[in-house]
């Protein structure tokens, strides 16, 4: 088993989680910057607007979570803000990323459509690199699994996910493999196939919920809303209007 924890440096503990979603962060507001000078777009207005995204993200990642799993947090209130120890829903991330992107984009007028393509591919492998936090954290996995079935995976995978005597399903790495394969064609439309402002954006809103409501469907710690898996939900809601968004714009520009 992996220690969650990286180093410590006296009563300072860095943990492997909030490394690891840093890096997602870097990793994307790098890509960002360069795909907004191959569009046309200052780069500086990627850092400048990641500094909106970034405490709007964590804070309603934290707050969807949290608003689903009360009993686990009403008589011990001060875990709530223990966000290193897991518990960051990206339906939420992504709820508070939009809002604080919006606003910035709509501050300094920039395209709204535009800017949500070249977005995409950075938000889409910050999704694959922070599914590794998971990992570390023995969590978001799904089901009980053989040995048998877990001895096609590598040794260090093998032994993360053999919690309490038992192995359970890596979906984690599911959902960071299908995120990385999302990234590859975001990326390439972006470049190559795109037609009108947008087609990255919605894309994306369908290929993410795509894989997220089958992956879901694996997972043991799935937030419900009565017997209904939130994030399953919230990924056929977002997979139709990335469709019917597809189709009106698409439209207008005659496609």
């Amino acid at each position: 088993m992996i220690d969650p924890i990286a180093l410590s440096i006296g009563p300072l503990q860095v943990h492997w989680y909030g490394i690891i979603m840093g890096l997602a962060f870097f990793v994307g507001t790098y890509l960002a910057r360069y795909h907004s000078k191959r569009v046309g777009i200052d780069p500086d207005h990627i850092l400048n607007m990641v500094v909106w995204i970034i405490p709007s993200a964590i804070v309603c990642a934290r707050a969807y979570y949290v608003i689903f799993e009360w009993e686990s947090y009403q008589n011990n209130l001060w875990d709530i803000f223990a966000v290193w120890k897991g518990g960051l829903a990206i339906h939420g991330g992504l709820i508070g990323g939009v809002l604080a992107g919006t606003l910035y984009v709509r501050k300094h007028g920039l395209p709204f459509l535009l800017m949500g393509d070249v977005l995409m591919p950075s938000v889409i492998l910050g999704q694959a690199i922070g599914r590794w936090g998971n990992f570390i954290n023995q969590e978001a996995h799904g089901g009980p699994v053989s040995a048998a079935f877990m001895s096609h995976f590598p040794a260090f995978i093998r032994d993360q996910m053999l919690i309490n005597g038992q192995y359970y399903h890596p979906t984690f790495l599911y959902e960071s493999l299908w995120n990385l394969v999302v990234f590859i064609v975001l990326l390439t439309m972006l470049y190559r196939f795109k037609k009108f402002d947008g087609q990255v954006l919605f894309s994306y809103m369908i290929l993410y919920s795509i894989g997220r409501f089958f992956i879901e469907g694996l997972r043991t710690d799935s937030l419900y809303l009565g017997s209904i898996r939130v994030a399953q939900l919230v990924s056929l809601t977002l997979a139709a209007a990335g469709v019917i968004l597809m189709i009106i714009t698409a439209r207008r520009r005659n496609i």
